[in-house]
C-alpha cells in the first residue's frame, strides 16, 4: 500500500511542470510569505514580492489562510521543491483580459509607482505599465515625482501582449474631458462676459485662467492697469479672480481675457486731480526719438514733447534732460479719450520767470 501511494504522489508531482499555471490553497501566511499547497510533499513558500505587484508591506495584506489562488510554476528542484509566483500567474491572467484593449479605450485605473527616464511606471492589475512624461499632463510637468503615490485614470495607447509592453495616456483622457468642457463652454461664451475663474499656470508671457474646464490666455498686458515685469509679481497658482472674455475662436479654441478690463481703469481716477495748465513736478523716467516721460505718481505718466524739452533746438532728449531728472513742468493738454498727457518744461520754465 505504501508503494501504491508513493507512486501516486510521485505520479502528481510529475504532473506539476514548470512554466504553467496551477491552483494552490494557503495554508500558513507570514508578514513576508505565505505557504501554499499545490499537492506537493510540501508547502511551498512565496515570498511577498512575489504574491503582488507592487510588491505589499505584508504578505497578510494579499493572502489569507484558506484562499485558493493561482500560481505559476517558475522553476521545480530546489531546497522547496518548487518556486511559485502569484505574480506572474496574475499577470498571464491579466495579458489575456488585455487583449484589444486599446481597441476598446477601456480607461484603466493605475497606480504611479516610480519615476523613470521619460516618464512614470504605474501598476495595472498587476501588470507594469509605462506612462510617457509627454502623456501625463496637458501641459509639460518640470516634476514627475509629485505622481508617485497616485491612483490615477489612464487610456491605453500601446499593448503588446507578446512583449508584454503596456503603454498608457492621462493626456489623452484630459484632452477628451476638455472638448466636452470646451464645446460646452463655447456655446454660452460671449465677447463682454465677465466670467469667474482661477490661475492654472503662469508663464512670462501671462497667464492660463480656468474658466470653467477650459483654460484661457490673459497676456500680461491685460493683468494689470499698472506695469508688470513677470505674471508672479501680481499673481498666484490656484488664485481666484474675474476675468473679462476680450474675444475668442471656437476653431482654434483659444480664448483671450482679460483681468484689468473687471476693474475701472485709474487712469481716469488719477486724471481727475490734475487740470490743463497746472504746473506739477516728477522724474524722468525714459527718453524717446520724439521726447520724453515723465512720473507724475507712480504708475501714471506724462509725455514731454521734443519741442517742449528746451528753448534750443535740440536733436535727442539726452541734450535736455536725463533719466532720473526731477522737473518742473506744465500740463498743456489732457486727452482722455487716448489717455494722453502733454508736458512742457519750457512753458513752465516761462511761467516761474513770469511770476518772478
Amino acid at each position: 500500500m505504501q508503494d501504491m501511494a508513493s507512486l501516486l504522489e510521485e505520479e502528481e508531482l510529475k504532473n506539476i511542470q514548470e512554466h504553467e499555471v496551477v491552483q494552490g490553497t494557503v495554508i500558513q501566511v507570514s508578514h513576508n510569505e505565505a505557504f501554499v499547497d499545490i499537492g506537493a510533499k510540501q508547502e511551498i513558500p512565496i515570498p511577498k514580492n512575489e504574491l503582488a505587484y507592487p510588491a505589499p508591506e505584508s504578505a497578510k495584506d494579499v493572502v489569507s489562510v484558506g484562499d485558493v489562488i493561482d500560481v505559476f510554476v517558475v522553476s521545480k528542484g530546489g531546497e522547496n521543491g518548487y518556486v511559485l509566483s502569484k505574480v506572474k500567474a496574475d499577470k498571464l491572467a491579466a495579458w489575456k483580459d488585455f487583449d484589444g484593449i486599446v481597441d476598446r479605450q477601456e480607461v484603466l485605473s493605475a497606480t504611479v509607482t516610480q519615476v523613470v527616464k521619460g516618464g512614470l511606471v504605474a501598476a495595472v492589475k498587476g501588470l507594469r505599465a509605462f506612462i510617457p512624461a509627454s502623456q501625463v499632463e496637458l501641459h509639460f510637468v518640470k516634476d514627475l515625482n509629485v505622481y508617485v503615490g497616485q491612483t490615477i485614470e489612464a487610456l491605453p495607447i500601446e499593448c503588446d501582449i507578446k512583449k508584454q509592453r503596456l503603454v498608457l495616456s492621462r493626456r489623452k483622457l484630459l484632452e477628451q474631458a476638455r472638448e466636452e468642457k470646451q464645446a460646452a463652454l463655447f456655446e454660452t461664451l460671449e465677447d463682454g462676459q465677465t466670467l469667474h475663474g482661477t490661475v492654472k499656470r503662469l508663464v512670462d508671457y501671462g497667464a492660463f485662467i480656468d474658466i470653467g474646464g477650459v483654460d484661457g490666455l490673459c497676456h500680461i498686458s491685460d493683468i494689470s492697469w499698472d506695469r508688470v515685469k513677470h505674471p508672479s509679481d501680481v499673481l498666484k497658482v490656484g488664485q481666484e479672480l474675474d476675468v473679462y472674455v476680450k474675444n475668442f475662436d471656437p476653431d482654434t479654441k483659444r480664448i483671450s481675457l482679460s483681468i484689468k478690463e473687471t476693474v475701472e481703469d485709474p487712469w481716469f481716477a488719477r486724471v481727475e486731480r490734475y487740470a490743463e495748465g497746472q504746473t506739477i513736478t516728477g522724474k524722468v523716467i525714459k527718453l524717446t526719438d520724439f521726447g520724453a516721460f515723465m512720473e507724475i505718481e507712480p504708475g501714471f505718466d506724462g509725455l514731454i514733447p521734443m519741442g517742449e524739452l528746451s528753448e534750443k533746438r535740440i536733436a535727442r532728449a539726452d541734450e535736455a534732460v536725463h533719466t532720473g531728472d526731477e522737473v518742473s513742468v506744465k500740463i498743456l493738454h489732457i486727452d482722455k479719450k487716448r489717455k494722453r498727457i502733454s508736458l512742457s518744461i519750457t512753458k513752465a520754465a516761462h511761467d516761474a520767470e513770469n511770476e518772478g
